[in-house]
């Protein structure tokens, strides 16, 4: 029986351990995809979503006119935060792009408002559809390539720095919220004791009170010497 061949000196082989990390990586790069749904005349559809600070924020629109209709697409979109400050809004919007970085970790909604009139009859809704990227997939790659005449490898390598950067940034910010939440109930259970403490001390203040209170009644009455 022939014996299989040994591998030759100064040529290690390479296991498949090392690439199942980078692989997992890029299977979570993936795109992101859009979000479509139906908005019925006079009507008001909102989406929310939590974004950390210092992050870009990109998307698309588009809202298709109802099928039938004389009329072309009527609805206002407007992107605002939790404070309510405008961040972008338009009138009588079909189609378009907005961007904007964010300045604090918040809740961010955009929101779709039909300007369509409801009518007698049944009025066929508008699709909307939304591309909303943030973080790693809203920066263009393609354009950091042309201007840094970066290679493909090297832009793949980029987008896995961008997002190695933004998993730690999240833990990072886990970790955080994660101790705030410690401290609070900590801080609570402090809390808690000092008020039970306070509340046995009226107790046992008030049980003793009865019991004087009592005994002189008692004794008032000559019930017991």
């Amino acid at each position: 029986m022939p014996l299989p061949p040994l591998p030759l000196p100064g040529r290690p082989r390479l296991g498949r351990a090392p690439l199942l990390p980078l692989l997992l990586l890029l299977l979570l790069v993936g795109p992101a995809r859009p979000i479509s749904f139906q908005l019925p005349g006079k009507a008001r559809k909102c989406l929310r979503e939590e974004i950390h600070r210092d992050t870009l924020v990109t998307g698309e629109y588009e809202i298709g006119a109802p099928p039938g209709s004389s009329t072309g697409p009527s609805a206002n979109l407007k992107i605002t935060d939790s404070a309510g400050h405008i961040l972008y809004a338009k009138e009588d919007a079909t189609k378009g792009k907005f961007a904007f970085t964010t300045e604090d970790y918040d809740m961010f909604e955009a929101c779709f408002e039909s300007k369509l009139p409801v009518g007698t009859g049944r009025m066929p809704d508008q699709l909307v559809t939304l591309d909303m990227k943030h973080g790693v997939e809203a920066k263009n790659y393609e354009e950091i390539a042309k201007v840094e005449k970066l290679k493909p490898l090297e832009v793949e390598l980029r987008r896995l720095e961008d997002l190695s950067e933004s998993i730690v940034n999240d833990f990072a910010y886990m970790k955080k919220r994660e101790e705030e939440m410690r401290d609070t109930n900590e801080s609570t259970n402090t809390r808690v004791l000092y008020f039970s403490i306070f509340s046995m001390c009226c107790l046992i203040g008030l049980a003793t009170w009865q019991v004087f209170y009592l005994r002189r009644f008692f004794k008032a009455k000559k019930l017991i010497e």
